[in-house]
């Protein structure tokens, strides 16, 4: 897409935008104590959808794409083990011990999205999925610190792609960052591998998600039968770590980050 049809929002803008990527983050801490062996990913699911529906606000993945013949059927994403993304949730998926889970919460606030996910351990992880869950924690940390004005959309997948690489993980690459605002995804597109210098300069005022998914394995990935669940081709794990953030005029504010979250 072309650089003039990416918006830059205006101070009030970013206000609402901060106000729903707040809900949203409010909401993956509100769900967080129910990541626990035994529940299903639907109770997950209608939980999430209950929180929204009581602060007044809606669930944007619920129906997504309008129009489409096949609309996303729930209202997160709960990408479990092997599946990199839009992992639909349902009353047969239990949560065991050792599981790795994304959750993926887009609340629709006041018109304005907010957009986060995090990787949560079920139980007793792993130590190669606890590593990996870490490792991609960190790959999300170095991609928005890579995020200054006058830099460029390749500075951020280069510093993802280095870090992951050099820990013996894959960067999955069918799946990107994107703008957010008023519209679910538009432009800029932001991968999460590729060459610093390259791509469209960051300006102020410039929303948009960062979100890598990092693979235990290769970076391929295939889409299921239901044309939605992405999941890892050698069905090793994936985990995903996404904040909404904003260019400012002298680095990066993240949207959807409590402030009590602010790391050290």
């Amino acid at each position: 897409m072309d650089q003039e049809q990416i918006i830059l929002m205006s101070s009030r803008e970013i206000e609402k935008m901060r106000h729903a990527g707040q809900t949203a983050a409010q909401l993956l801490q509100y769900l967080e104590p129910m990541v626990q062996p035994g529940v299903t990913t639907l109770e997950l699911n209608d939980a999430a959808e209950a929180w929204t529906q009581a602060r007044g606000a809606r669930s944007a993945p619920l129906g997504y794409p309008d129009g489409s013949d096949n609309p996303f059927p729930k209202s997160i994403c709960t990408s479990v083990n092997e599946v990199v993304c839009h992992g639909i949730p349902n009353a047969k998926q239990v949560l065991q011990s050792g599981d790795i889970i994304n959750i993926d919460v887009t609340p629709l606030v006041d018109g304005y999205h907010g957009d986060t996910s995090r990787t949560f351990l079920v139980g007793e992880p792993s130590p190669l999925a606890e590593r990996l869950v870490k490792v991609t924690e960190e790959c999300l940390w170095r991609g928005i610190q890579a995020v200054k004005p006058g830099g460029r959309v390749g500075d951020i997948g280069a510093a993802i792609q280095a870090y992951a690489e050099a820990e013996g993980f894959s960067v999955v690459r069918d799946f990107v960052g994107h703008g957010v605002g008023r519209i679910f995804h538009a432009a800029p597109q932001i991968p999460h591998y590729g060459t610093r210098g390259k791509g469209k300069k960051f300006r102020p005022g410039m929303v948009f998600t960062i979100e890598p998914m990092i693979n235990e394995g290769s970076y391929e990935v295939e889409v299921l039968a239901d044309q939605w669940t992405a999941v890892t081709k050698d069905r090793k794990l994936s985990a995903q770590f996404e904040h909404t953030i904003v260019v400012t005029t002298d680095g990066v504010d993240v949207l959807t980050l409590l402030p009590e979250l602010v790391p050290a």
